[in-house]
């Protein structure tokens, strides 16, 4: 589906001081690499865990997680489960697959996980290549749709065999809750958890509200945090943002996003450049920024003033290709815009 855009998290990574008496939360760090992007934790170390004892432990579950729902390795579930291969889906996949289906649902069709085969069609993802002709998206579009994959007594059944499960939307996102359900576990009240720009956070940061920069969408911006289009405050929330910017290709002048629209077989094409969705849960917040983008800057604003239990902040492009935006009004108070000219 859609490829992870990165975001420009505003961590201050500076240990805390404590005060004598005030007792204010020491601040611990650490970063990584995984699922070919960077993490970055931050966490109030009250218990005095080490970040270095810390760090193992994360990345041995993200291991656990990649060994799970990584398209990129070979004998993950997911891939197994795409060569048809006998295999018994994990919790990671069956949480993955029910979260899904349910956004599938709420968004009609926009987000879809069994879209695998047309990603790879158009040229994405791993060993793909363009092979994508007018006269295969019949036969390629027999291949999607929520309704024709199931779980059943714990196994993944499809309909047809050519049917190839494509879980990037959503599985950073949720890599994201899967870590902060750990630290929930750990006791540890204050934390930022961040992969690939997909953020959750809990508490503060010492007494104030967490502050994560949102990339402005433009071509040329390829490093995170080089041009910041707003800052958003959460507390108790997890962040995602999609957008079309960093991963395209051009072919014969026709700029071809990664974003598929699983309804058509054709990538979306419409003037939003990138959705940033806050709910409880990273996965959802993933998963529902991906439909944004394929169903446009309206068909957005709508599905969000019919859902208020979600905030968004839309950047899209007017008729004369100037920055626009439109901000949910339970998102006012905690959004500051930066980036708009």
């Amino acid at each position: 589906m859609i490829n992870k855009l990165l975001l420009s998290v505003l961590l201050v990574l500076a240990l805390v001081t404590p005060a004598c008496k005030d007792k204010k939360p020491v601040f611990a760090n650490f970063t990584g690499f995984t699922q070919g992007t960077t993490y970055s934790i931050v966490y109030d170390n009250k218990k005095n865990i080490s970040p270095e004892e810390l760090k193992l432990k994360v990345e041995k579950i993200l291991h656990d997680f990649d060994m799970s729902l990584s398209l990129y390795q070979d004998s993950s579930i997911i891939s197994k489960i795409n060569r048809n291969e006998k295999v018994i889906p994990d919790s990671f996949f069956t949480e993955v697959f029910t979260k899904s289906a349910l956004i599938s649902e709420m968004t009609d069709g926009a987000f879809d996980i069994t879209v695998g085969t047309l990603v790879k069609a158009w040229g994405f993802g791993p060993d793909a290549h363009k092979n994508f002709t007018e006269s295969k998206r019949d036969s390629l579009m027999k291949l999607v749709g929520m309704g024709k994959v199931s779980l059943i007594n714990g196994r993944l059944i499809k309909s047809d065999p050519g049917i190839y499960l494509d879980v990037n939307a959503i599985a950073q996102g949720y890599s994201v809750d899967v870590l902060s359900r750990y630290f929930d576990n750990l006791g540890i009240r204050n934390y930022l958890v961040e992969i690939g720009g997909e953020v959750r956070a809990k508490g503060n940061k010492a007494g104030a509200l967490w502050r994560i920069g949102i990339d402005k969408p433009e071509d040329s911006n390829m490093s995170p945090g080089q041009t910041l289009q707003a800052i958003i405050k959460i507390s108790d929330k997890a962040l995602a943002t999609s957008g079309n910017y960093r991963k395209f290709y051009i072919e014969n002048g026709v700029k071809y996003s990664h974003t598929i629209d699983p309804r058509t077989g054709y990538p979306a094409k419409n003037k939003l450049l990138s959705a940033t969705i806050i709910a409880d849960d990273c996965a959802m917040a993933d998963g529902i920024a991906t439909a944004c983008m394929v169903i446009g800057k309206e068909g957005a604003i709508e599905f969000i003033n019919k859902n208020p239990q979600f905030s968004a902040y839309l950047v899209f492009s007017d008729d004369n290709g100037n920055f626009k935006t439109w901000i949910s009004a339970n998102l006012e108070n905690y959004i500051s815009e930066t980036g708009n000219e």
